[in-house]
């Protein structure tokens, strides 16, 4: 039971954190990187799953994503929008949407 009720309590913290980090994401990320230091040190911090090292060693541990993580999975997306617009594939209207998408994710990932 304890365990239950410290995840409830990081995941009030993290989703106050996440109140507070989405607008000022937008903001910073246009700035710089030193916000996602600061995201990166408070995941750590509330180790929201953390409680699972306590979990029976007979507990099977399931792998339900793929290896892949976020970034490389939009890296594939943009290489596939990228070779679709190549092959001339691509309408104006799409390209013009999926390039406004694709350099505010550059931007992001600078």
């Amino acid at each position: 039971m304890r365990d239950i009720a410290v995840l409830q309590a990081k995941l009030i913290v993290d989703g106050l954190r996440d109140l507070v980090l989405v607008p000022a994401s937008i903001v910073a990320g246009i700035v710089s990187y030193q916000l996602l230091g600061l995201g990166k040190q408070s995941e750590r911090w509330i180790n929201l799953f953390g409680a699972l090292e306590n979990a029976p060693p007979d507990l099977e541990q399931m792998e339900p994503f793929p290896e892949a993580d976020m970034d490389q999975l939009v890296g594939k997306l943009e290489t596939f929008v990228r070779d679709e617009e190549s092959r001339g594939t691509v309408t104006n209207q799409a390209r013009e949407r999926l390039e406004k998408v694709l350099n505010a994710i550059n931007r992001g990932r600078r």
